[in-house]
């Protein structure tokens, strides 16, 4: 269960703060939405609070702190930092990052299919040699994670004719842009295997030997957050060739040094954790959302319960 919303009448005489890493111009148009200044810094000084950020300062950490806003769309790290203070509300910022991360997923399907990686390589070689591509229409994407990002992800390869199948571990209502779903360890036929999970006590690891062992030499693209896969399992999967392909956008540890494992991997591509970037307007868009939705007395859509992590 997430936090209770605070009141209405808690939230409007509540001070707005905002960390560091809110830029000016994004500041500016918090205060306008909430019809209040934006103070910069942790100290709350008395009375409740807003606080807009990506870290949980210490100061905040006690009575006071009536809503907390991460311009993040994780909120793994900022939970592990330390106890979440009780009664504060946690919302995030998601903005259009499933937009983004289905465009990216999208990406490098199609680069597959159309052997995009080959025919590079064979331009750095000066070579001529026609090379077939393929359709998407008709093949199977196991998506792991069927919330807003997984959904996204959904509906734009589904939007391409490839067949989408959810998973979840226990049976839910169809999700938008999924055709079907299926059970964590129930078997099925795919070509691209999507990781859209959060990092949680039962996602860390989740992508093991026997799930990459499982996937058939399908392509794994990570989306979600690097800790859901043990590397060692992944690197044996694909010297093995039960994964084709990886690419992953995000890693345990980051970022990656020029001497870390990943670089080396076979048949894989590692990006900067680049594949959602969240804009200043997503936050801006989303905070006022979720301000809208309290000064109603509703819990917002964005809203994330501690205990769960999501």
């Amino acid at each position: 269960m997430t936090v209770p919303p605070p009141r209405p009448d808690e939230l409007a005489r509540a001070r707005l703060l905002a960390g560091p890493e809110v830029a000016d111009a994004a500041a500016d148009a918090l205060a306008r939405a909430a019809g209040r200044p934006v103070e910069r810094g942790a100290a709350p000084d008395g009375g409740p609070c807003v606080y807009v950020g990506a870290t949980l300062p210490e100061a905040l950490r006690g009575d006071g702190l009536l809503w907390f806003h991460s311009v993040n769309a994780g909120t793994d790290a900022l939970l592990d930092a330390g106890p979440w203070p009780p009664g504060a509300l946690l919302t995030r910022t998601v903005g259009r990052m499933g937009e983004r991360i289905a465009q990216y997923v999208l990406a490098w399907v199609l680069a597959e299919c159309q052997s995009v990686p080959e025919f590079a390589a064979q331009h750095g070689r000066a070579e001529w040699r026609r090379i077939p591509s393929e359709l998407v229409a008709g093949q199977t994407a196991l998506i792991h994670g069927t919330g807003r990002i997984g959904s996204a992800v959904a509906e734009l390869l589904r939007a391409c004719g490839i067949r989408t199948v959810g998973v979840a571990r226990t049976p839910r209502e169809l999700p938008p842009g999924f055709d079907a779903m299926a059970g964590p360890d129930e078997p099925v036929d795919a070509r691209w295997v999507v990781a859209a999970l959060p990092l949680t006590g039962t996602t860390a690891g989740y992508f093991g030997s026997d799930r990459f062992a499982a996937m058939g030499g399908a392509s794994f693209i990570n989306v979600g957050r690097g800790a859901t896969v043990d590397p060692a399992a992944l690197e044996t999967a694909l010297h093995a060739g039960t994964v084709g392909r990886a690419v992953l956008d995000v890693l345990a540890d980051e970022p990656a040094a020029p001497d870390d494992p990943c670089w080396r991997l076979p048949r894989t591509v590692v990006t900067s954790h680049s594949a959602g970037i969240t804009a200043d307007q997503d936050v801006v868009t989303d905070f006022t959302s979720c301000l809208r939705d309290l000064a109603a007395g509703r819990v917002p859509a964005l809203a994330v319960d501690p205990a769960r992590g999501y």
